[in-house]
């Protein structure tokens, strides 16, 4: 039995053809000096050139299908999302969803009825065909009715005290420390009393951080600065990846 069809966008396309592109130039102008001159010596840096640029091209082709459009990797989600209460809720807010990887990974956790947000800048620079119809529609193949909302996680058009559940998903780390600090303060700011904040990110760090520190501990930093409490950190090793995942569960805290 064949599954639904996701389609996710292809990540850093932009840069990674200007990188083909320019290696297509390197190579046909090294045939054609190599064509023209009789020198050994230049036809042996000619075809050098060639070779070079070719051997690029072909690593950037693979990376234009890293990570693969249609890929999941579900058991990442699977581990955010069953420590947290997706039951007792009725508004989750998935910060970042871009084409809706997110949002399918959670989607077999949230029962029917509950509101679904799904915010992102749907920048689609970075992420060929990152928009919120494309969210929508892959977020519905998997089951799950979401109301994309085109925003900034820094600033958040929703009201003070109204998220039940708020997931970030592989995203903090792509944003520059201060920009990671405030999308955090906001969150806060929107999660109820007794809500719940889930984060899965990569052992990497906001842009800007000097030194080199612990992610684990980093990201916990973060969080307690924002204002929550947290419940669960832990390192998330999946096999076939060289890489963990960070996993944090937290709560606002109580007012002072």
């Amino acid at each position: 039995m064949i599954g639904p069809r996701y389609y996710f966008g292809v990540y850093h396309w932009r840069r990674r053809l200007r990188s083909i592109g320019v290696d297509a130039i390197s190579i046909v102008v090294a045939a054609v000096v190599g064509a023209r001159t009789q020198c050994r010596g230049r036809r042996f840096v000619a075809a050098a050139i060639a070779t070079v640029a070719a051997v690029r091209t072909g690593r950037t082709l693979r990376r234009l299908g890293a990570p693969p459009p249609w890929s999941l990797e579900r058991a990442k989600y699977d581990a955010l999302a069953s420590r947290l209460p997706f039951d007792r809720s009725d508004r989750v807010l998935d910060v970042g969803c871009g084409t809706g990887r997110s949002l399918v990974g959670l989607a077999p956790h949230v029962p029917d009825g509950v509101v679904v947000l799904g915010l992102d800048v749907f920048d689609d620079r970075i992420i060929l065909g990152n928009g919120p119809r494309l969210a929508r529609r892959n977020a519905a193949r998997a089951g799950l009715a979401v109301e994309p909302i085109a925003a900034d996680a820094a600033t958040l058009p929703l009201e003070t005290d109204s998220i039940d559940i708020a997931t970030a998903c592989r995203v903090f780390h792509d944003l520059p420390a201060e920009s990671a600090a405030a999308a955090l303060s906001e969150l806060r700011r929107v999660c109820a009393p007794d809500a719940t904040l889930g984060i899965l990110e990569l052992p990497l760090v906001s842009d800007g951080v000097e030194g080199d520190p612990d992610p684990e501990a980093y990201w916990s930093d973060r969080v307690l600065e924002a204002g929550f409490e947290i419940e669960t950190l832990e390192r998330l090793e999946l096999s076939g990846r060289p890489e963990p995942y960070v996993v944090i569960v937290a709560r606002p805290a109580a007012d002072p």
